[in-house]
């Protein structure tokens, strides 16, 4: 079966007045060359880094699928972002604008600007308080536990610096998450802070970490830095202040950047799994510095003059990619939020946009469908157009979505698009790319691959899928910023990605290529729905849901039938100025009906407030569905709010009930 996609697949919007505007034609023949040659054309692109040394080799596929870019080449990751600028009139540009959360007099209580200069002396200073004070080197991993404080990046570049690994960990997660990540990362230091803020409270960080590490082996010090006043307990012989720390430290301190190898580690950063525990991924230097470089330029357009900023949080990997070495590689100036982006009120993302003049906007599908919930009002509350670009990232962003956005931020006549990518791949992999050529927009697709990418929509069998028909996303092709492994666990390396499709990195997604050549990521395949035989992605259904004008977001999910094997329930949460009702229950049934096919008819819609959802904001569908099915939810030690699977939890228990009765009622 081949779903109706033809107004989705059809509809094809370009920006004004874009001098890299180009046919779908002329983009596909760039791309087939760049694919053939992949080799030397990330050659090429890796030539415009600043090496100590040059490699030997472009690629060593010797050991696959075990690859190492640019083997033998050195260089140092914190030079490429620090040094190279400061020795140039990029010293005393502003890199990062700051802003804290909290908030006075409708005005932000904090706000920090550190230009390149003074990034490169703070992290050469705690440079050198690492290699002095805790010894810290080549070999080691520094684990880190922070809020979205310049302080993060800061402990990032300068344990790069030193050639040491780092481990971030989400400050969102639990003690025994931090336990798991650092006992597998054999981590000898921790940085973490007093507390953190969110929502307007302070989470108490430092007492987390105290729980962690009565279950870890081997961190033997804690850095803590201040940042909320709370006050914490502190171990004698273990636990140290930042600001004790850092005192007697000269201010011209300076840390030579250790010449590392390519091929080795920068940092680990763990992906949690529905079972299994976490899996590191490890990433190299120069190959993962190389892919964000070609990225930096082609997806963001990057300028000298622009303002960047990335909503992400930097525990996650967009964080580390694009907002501490992607952005500060190429000397941009970018934004850095701590806090929730609708606190105090719904309006403080676009504020931060007009405060600062924000021309590149990345954000995600889950925090623009919350403003749709909103309403647009408070957007119109401020001036967005300085803004000139705009991705999403994280899900796949649902046409209504894009056409909000675009239409209230973009003013229909900006560059806007979804990019693809994940933890493991480094980089962004599937994205529209305005600063190398713009192909027309399509509201809801991921768009094609970057140059160099060979990605592929394949059957059970690894066979290539036709257009328009639904089937797995792999990569073809060794690319750099692929992860070197999983940290010390190869063979599940092998078994997780490169097993199910031989020569080929099985990204776990389920998507479908239209007529044109453009990818549309439909969830992860383990969330697809088996109805009847037909494999039906989360995104479709909850994409054809949204294009109701009463619903703001939506979470659907197979349950168990008799007949036809799984059946799909929606969970809705509706925009302000609409209530639940019969009549609605049936109108939402019938959209989705008319715009995915009969056989994705819904078994029923439940309305609720709150979808669990994790503190990165992404959906936990497998948690809707454990509680849609009766079964325990399992691990919620990253949700944001908790409530939110109690209420899931109660409307269907009591939607069950009225069922059973013969009754139907919201």
């Amino acid at each position: 079966m081949t779903v109706d996609w033809s107004i989705s697949f059809d509809e094809k919007i370009m920006p004004k007045d874009l001098p890299n505007a180009a046919t779908v034609e002329d983009y596909i023949k760039f791309h087939k060359t760049s694919v053939k040659g992949y080799r030397e054309f990330w050659a090429k692109l890796a030539g415009e880094l600043d090496w100590f040394r040059k490699w030997d080799k472009v690629l060593d596929d010797s050991n696959p699928p075990f690859y190492k870019w640019f083997a033998g080449g050195e260089l140092n990751a914190s030079y490429l972002c620090l040094d190279r600028h400061v020795k140039t009139e990029r010293k005393n540009k502003v890199a990062i604008i700051w802003e804290g959360e909290p908030m006075e007099n409708g005005k932000p209580k904090e706000v920090r600007k550190l230009t390149y200069s003074d990034l490169y002396r703070e992290v050469n200073r705690v440079a050198y308080m690492l290699k002095n004070k805790y010894g810290v080197g080549k070999g080691d991993v520094v684990g880190i536990y922070l809020p979205m404080i310049p302080e993060l990046p800061i402990f990032m570049l300068a344990a790069a610096r030193l050639g040491a690994m780092f481990c971030v960990v989400f400050s969102g997660f639990s003690a025994d998450a931090i336990a798991e990540r650092m006992n597998d990362a054999e981590a000898k230091i921790l940085i973490t802070a007093d507390g953190a803020w969110r929502g307007g409270k302070v989470l108490d960080l430092k007492s987390i970490v105290d729980q962690a590490l009565e279950k870890t082996k081997t961190v033997k010090s804690v850095v803590v830095v201040n940042r909320t006043n709370n006050k914490v307990s502190m171990k004698g012989g273990r636990d140290g202040t930042f600001e004790e720390l850092m005192k007697g430290i000269p201010a011209n301190a300076h840390v030579e950047p250790e010449r590392v190898k390519s091929e080795s580690p920068l940092y680990v950063l763990y992906t949690s799994g529905t079972t299994g525990k976490p899996k590191g991924q490890v990433h190299d230097v120069g190959g993962y510095m190389t892919l964000l470089h070609a990225t930096m330029k082609w997806v963001f357009d990057i300028k000298d003059q622009d303002v960047y900023w990335c909503m992400a949080d930097i525990g996650w990997v967009t964080g580390h990619s694009y907002i501490v070495f992607g952005p500060l590689m190429e000397g941009a100036t970018e934004v850095m939020y701590e806090g929730l982006p609708v606190f105090p009120e719904q309006n403080r993302w676009a504020s931060i946009i007009e405060r600062y003049g924000v021309n590149i906007f990345y954000t995600s599908p889950t925090a623009i469908r919350g403003w749709i919930k909103g309403g647009e009002q408070w957007v119109k509350m401020h001036d967005t157009s300085t803004v000139r670009l705009m991705h999403s990232v994280g899900e796949p962003i649902n046409p209504e979505a894009f056409r909000w956005l675009f239409k209230h931020v973009g003013r229909e006549t900006v560059p806007f698009g979804s990019t693809w990518w994940m933890t493991e791949t480094g980089g962004i992999m599937i994205s529209h790319t305005p600063g190398l050529m713009m192909v027309p927009m399509k509201a809801g697709t991921n768009g094609l691959p970057i140059p160099g990418i060979d990605a592929e929509v394949v059957d059970e069998s690894g066979k290539p899928q036709k257009a328009s028909e639904r089937g797995f996303l792999v990569i073809r092709n060794p690319w750099p910023g692929m992860p070197l492994t999983i940290f010390k666990d190869p063979d599940r390396y092998k078994e997780v990605y490169f097993s199910k499709f031989p020569n080929a990195f099985y990204a776990g997604d389920y998507a479908v290529r239209d007529p044109d050549g453009y990818f549309w990521v439909l969830g992860r395949a383990d969330e697809v729905i088996k109805v009847a035989g037909h494999r039906l992605g989360t995104y479709e259904l909850e994409s054809a849901l949204m294009q109701h004008k009463s619903v703001a977001e939506s979470a659907v999910v197979g349950v168990p039938d008799d007949i036809k094997g799984e059946i799909p329930v929606a969970f809705v949460i509706l925009r302000q100025g609409f209530k639940p009702s019969e009549e609605l229950k049936a109108e939402l049934k019938d959209t989705v009906r008319k715009a995915v096919g009969p056989v994705a008819s819904l078994k029923d819609v439940i309305f609720v407030s709150k979808l669990p959802k994790t503190r990165s904001a992404k959906i936990m569908r497998r948690v809707v569905k454990a509680v849609a099915i009766g079964k325990p939810p399992g691990d919620t030690t990253t949700l944001d709010d908790e409530a939110s699977v109690e209420e899931v939890k109660s409307a269907y228990a009591q939607l069950s009930g009225e069922l059973e009765k013969g009754r139907k009622k919201p």
